[in-house]
């Protein structure tokens, strides 16, 4: 029987709920830059990145790559404390509590993390160096999860082999950048391989019994609304364990910028609407990572709206409680 609470009352499979269900407390992100770069920069593939990618290779929000993986985590989390406590004692927005009511001074001095390696592509760099910053990671006590952001052309044997074997002493999740099933899409942002490249890479991480979260970009150029739902309901066909919903950024100096003039930038309640119906197109077991995205304010282009974080979650849990056909689904 349908139970709101069971997802919080999210009325979807949140992460955090995930997470305290599994781990019985929060996890807070460590999100880590170790120094990697891209095949679609370093010209293997091309020199310019994907047409949306910053300058930072989506990394924007990660600690310094000039400091070592140990130091990065000491950062993180000492950024993580000032701005919980900070949030806690002034009801502050700039760190999301809205889900953490239950997080305390001594909870913090008790955290559990996951350590992300998000900027660029992360398994792209010699197994060796790949071993020391995993392995840095994971020899971190407090460090229940190692989540690591690559391309799904980036993985090959030897990396799986790294991956599969770090499974083993702490769980490993496998981001892949999908971002669209669309080949001509694909194409016109610059990503630099075909689907069936992805689909092999999950099914390589499912025979290792590795977690997969997909990326997918909504408001992509040229795609419709609809184009954007197959996409979601290609990926709910697999065996994948979590999902990010990333709305497009215009960021300044990125390629992207030149398709403004031309591009249809989805409205808050355009990518509002869009947002619940992905979600009820996807399984209920699959965990949703992101419904939105923090686009670096100094230099978002557009949309603008997006600044406003609270207001757009606000809006999506607002209209799925509206939604009549979400709160009639059932959790089994």
């Amino acid at each position: 029987m349908y139970d709101k609470r069971m997802w919080n009352d999210k009325r979807y499979h949140s992460l955090d709920y995930y997470l305290k269900d599994t781990y019985g407390t929060k996890l807070f992100k460590l999100a880590l830059d170790a120094g990697m770069t891209c095949p679609n920069r370093d010209g293997r593939i091309g020199t310019s990145g994907c047409i949306f990618c910053s300058q930072g290779g989506s990394g924007d929000f990660s600690s310094s790559r000039y400091l070592s993986i140990p130091e990065q985590i000491n950062e993180a989390k000492a950024l993580i404390d000032t701005k919980v406590k900070r949030a806690l004692k002034i009801g502050d927005d700039s760190y999301n509590v809205s889900d953490d009511a239950d997080i305390s001074s001594q909870t913090l001095n008790s955290a559990r993390y996951i350590a992300y390696f998000q900027a660029y592509t992360n398994t792209y760099a010699p197994i060796s160096y790949l071993r020391k910053v995993y392995y840095e990671a994971i020899e971190c006590p407090d460090v229940e999860i190692i989540s690591i952001a690559t391309r799904p052309d980036c993985l090959d044997d030897e990396v799986l082999e790294l991956l599969a074997e770090i499974n083993k002493i702490k769980p490993v999740w496998i981001e892949l950048g999908l971002q669209t099933i669309h080949e001509a899409t694909a194409k016109t942002i610059k990503r630099g391989y075909k689907l069936n490249v992805y689909d092999e890479a999950v099914s390589k991480l499912n025979a290792l019994g590795i977690d997969v979260i997909v990326h997918v970009i909504l408001g992509l150029p040229g795609e419709a609304r609809e184009d954007m739902i197959q996409t979601i309901d290609y990926i709910a066909k697999q065996n994948i364990q979590g999902v990010k919903l990333q709305l497009l950024h215009v960021l300044k100096n990125t390629a992207l910028v030149n398709y403004m003039p031309s591009m249809h930038i989805l409205s808050m309640d355009e990518y509002t609407d869009l947002v619940v119906e992905c979600i009820e197109h996807l399984p209920q077991e699959i965990v949703i990572h992101r419904l939105t995205g923090d686009g670096p304010k100094g230099t978002l282009l557009a949309p603008l709206w997006s600044k406003d974080k609270l207001s757009v979650m606000n809006q999506i849990n607002h209209k799925m409680k509206l939604n009549d056909s979400w709160q009639g689904k059932k959790v089994n």
